[in-house]
């Protein structure tokens, strides 16, 4: 079976077609940026949560 490969153009979203490709991409490193911070940090989720002023579950 041969398997087919594709350069990436550099954002997932758009490669696969989703609609607001750009929003979805500039979301994400957002979320990886925060995330790093947390890590970085080590914060609890609650922590982190409080100092954002949103809930822990949206963090985890």
């Amino acid at each position: 079976m041969k398997i087919k490969i594709k350069k990436s153009s550099g954002n997932v979203f758009a490669d696969l077609g989703m609609k607001n490709a750009q929003t979805l991409v500039v979301k994400a490193e957002l979320a990886h940026q925060i995330s790093a911070l947390i890590k970085k940090k080590r914060l609890t989720q609650a922590k982190a949560a409080r100092i954002l002023d949103i809930d822990q579950a949206k963090i985890s």
